[in-house]
């Protein structure tokens, strides 16, 4: 670090939990509300942000280990910090609570400099893309007909988003007639000229998961997302050879080796990972360079406003998941977020860094410890 590079001063931490509007599940799991832990990094008068949904303790991990591993870095030098974090983190594992702390530290660290520069974020990586297509994602198990009607609908027909996904694999996969029931309405809520996403979030055994494509054949489902547990390749494998969708998964990636492995496997056709766990925008960049060499393009799962301008630098990348719930949570906290009119997003290229800025009174109603 030369004298004049700014440093990194201070780094906090805070944690907010946002009711949903509507219970909501999948096929695996239920929740009524969300957890974002939020990081800030600051140097002089310039304040970075990033964020990760996550329990409370990706906090402590950020406050009580990673601030003592990045505050006097140059702010300049993010990948230094990210390999310094990675380090500290070694005896907690990269996975999980300390990844996801992690990854909220080094998208404020990007956030930061792009900001200390006076540049767009997507300036900052050099873009290979002018917008990124996105997918209206949400048709959680738990809403009734009018409500799946009233979200498809809106995206499909309103907001002229050309693809949508839904839940299935309702209860460990033990519903497949209402599953089945479920992407029949999908499909005649968003007619035939938008794409249908399934995503069964691991409730299928690797033969069921084929069975159900097979039922639903005449919907022309063009995304399958973890039909069986990211954790089985093999079956991941089995039913990507099976079906005619394309089958996704790596949501849960925490390094590029996790990458390497899912892509080595023959296991997807499109590789999927997550900012706010896989290490960050640093993570994300790695794992979209993991997935090119395997001729597979990427997509970026749930916060987009996190993705969109690491996206628009990887030159393999597909899609971002449009997720209703961080949607709705990040147009509830910051300024500057987007509008997926059309079915795609740009960045605005006046806005520094991500492009968000907080609205502290607003967020500081659901923020707790």
């Amino acid at each position: 670090m030369t004298a004049s590079e700014p440093r990194i001063d201070a780094l906090d931490a805070s944690v907010y939990t946002v009711p949903t509007d509507a219970p909501e599940g999948d096929g695996t799991y239920a929740w009524d509300k969300t957890t974002m832990v939020l990081v800030e990094v600051r140097s002089g008068d310039v304040t970075g942000l990033g964020y990760t949904y996550g329990p409370p303790a990706c906090a402590s991990v950020a406050r009580e280990t990673l601030a003592d591993v990045v505050v006097g870095l140059s702010a300049f030098d993010v990948p230094r910090a990210a390999w310094l974090m990675a380090a500290a983190v070694r005896n907690m594992s990269r996975s999980g609570i300390a990844g996801y702390a992690v990854s909220a530290v080094d998208i404020a660290l990007w956030d930061l400099k792009a900001k200390l520069l006076g540049l767009p974020l997507q300036s900052l990586l050099g873009a290979a893309h002018e917008s990124v297509d996105v997918y209206g994602s949400g048709g959680f198990t738990t809403y009734n007909p009018g409500q799946l009607r009233d979200q498809l609908g809106g995206w499909a027909h309103e907001q002229g988003i050309p693809r949508v996904k839904i839940k299935i694999g309702e209860s460990w996969g033990q519903r497949v007639s209402r599953d089945l029931e479920r992407m029949r309405q999908a499909r005649e809520v968003i007619g035939s000229d938008t794409e249908l996403f399934v995503d069964a979030n691991g409730g299928y055994t690797a033969k069921q998961a084929v069975r159900v494509m097979r039922e639903a054949a005449d919907l022309e489902i063009r995304w399958f997302e973890e039909p069986v547990s990211s954790d089985d390749l093999v079956g991941l494998g089995q039913v990507r050879a099976a079906v005619a969708a394309d089958v996704a998964a790596g949501e849960y990636a925490s390094s590029p080796g996790y990458v390497r492995r899912m892509c080595e496997a023959g296991a997807v056709d499109c590789m999927q990972a997550d900012a706010t766990r896989c290490g960050g925008i640093t993570g994300w960049l790695a794992a979209a360079g993991v997935a090119a060499s395997f001729h597979l393009q990427i997509s970026g799962h749930c916060a987009p406003h996190v993705h969109v301008q690491a996206a628009l630098a990887a030159a393999n990348t597909r899609h971002l998941e449009w997720f209703h719930d961080h949607v709705r949570i990040e147009r509830m906290f910051f300024d500057g977020t987007l509008d997926p009119q059309g079915g795609s997003v740009e960045p605005d290229a006046s806005a520094p860094g991500l492009g968000l800025t907080l609205r502290r009174e607003d967020a500081d109603r659901y923020r707790v410890g």
